[in-house]
């Protein structure tokens, strides 16, 4: 008989799915690294598990502990299957752009969920950063997880995610695309990739309002470049300790309304039930058409599921009032 002793796992493992109708011209092959397909429907799992069995093995979580963390509701999934299954609290920090639905979901997982303004700076006390640093301080035998900083986060792509891309393509891929948040992913994977064969490309997808593909590009911190947006998942006010700037060739921006709408797309031309980062993926993608050859095999990485956002890019009375949709 096969079986999982628990849900855990069923972590990793995800399929490649090949792209048809929205890469039609482009002249690679595009496979999609599916990680929906992970029992809390996002990459984040695998670094939720990762950073909790760091920290029991390094005695910083211990037993019937409190974990803390803030989260935009993925690495939250994660956080709360390990925390079932080991005996832990949880309590998620989110702030308030993220989807009703994810909120709901972490509260349906048995997650504590305090909500904060996102309009606000890091710093602010009301952050969403600064409330998870508080709500750590303030609980006892807690442990706050701090995905941007941890390098654990990185470190569940490097032995999971990257392996598995490699395997997947027979060591063929060229090229790999992903929205850029924490960073772990791109790093890890990145890094891994780059190990196997250093002419691999490794290109983030940023935001309109984060910082990341000016930074990469002048070194510069502009603040100029910060200002509110829509897309989840993607992009920062901040320079988290994970994204390895190093291991990354390029950063391209996509705009809220095309990440909306790609991820319409992806559901009605590709039969893809994805989150709002997969249309900015695959748009990023797109964008980079000029830098791909007959040759390539591009991997772009798609985060999490449509589920969570049906209440926002999957309702049509949500994309007319941000401009979105005719």
């Amino acid at each position: 008989m096969r079986y999982a002793e628990n849900i855990l796992g069923t972590i990793g493992n995800t399929p490649l799915v090949k792209l048809n109708k929205l890469t039609s011209d482009l002249p690679c092959l595009v496979l999609a690294k599916y990680e929906t397909f992970n029992p809390g429907n996002s990459v984040k799992d695998r670094m939720a598990l990762q950073m909790i069995e760091d920290a029991e093995a390094a005695g910083l979580l211990k037993p019937g502990g409190t974990i803390v963390e803030a989260t935009s509701g993925n690495t939250g999934m994660g956080l709360a299957l390990a925390a079932t299954i080991k005996g832990y609290r949880l309590i998620c920090v989110i702030s308030d752009k993220q989807s009703v639905e994810k909120i709901d979901i972490l509260k349906a997982m048995g997650s504590e969920v305090h909500v904060c303004p996102t309009n606000v700076e890091p710093s602010d006390p009301r952050s969403y950063y600064a409330t998870a640093k508080r709500l750590a301080k303030e609980t006892p035998n807690a442990w706050y997880v701090n995905q941007y900083d941890n390098p654990s986060n990185t470190k569940a792509h490097y032995l999971s995610t990257g392996p598995e891309i490699w395997e997947q393509t027979d060591g063929k891929i060229t090229h790999f695309v992903v929205g850029v948040g924490t960073g772990g992913t791109i790093s890890g994977v990145g890094k891994f990739l780059k190990e196997k064969n250093p002419d691999i490309k490794v290109w983030g997808v940023d935001t309109y309002g984060s910082v990341f593909k000016k930074y990469h590009e002048t070194g510069v911190f502009d603040e100029n470049e910060i200002y509110p947006y829509i897309t989840e998942g993607i992009g920062e006010d901040i320079l988290p300790e994970n994204v390895d700037f190093d291991i990354i060739d390029g950063f391209v921006k996509v705009t809220d309304k095309d990440a909306a709408i790609y991820t319409r797309r992806l559901a009605r031309e590709e039969a893809m039930f994805l989150g709002n980062s997969a249309g900015a993926a695959i748009k990023g993608l797109l964008q980079l058409k000029e830098h791909f050859t007959k040759d390539d095999v591009v991997v772009v990485l798609f985060h999490d599921h449509g589920s969570r956002y049906v209440g926002k890019m999957f309702n049509d009375d949500w994309m007319r009032e941000k401009g979105f949709l005719d």
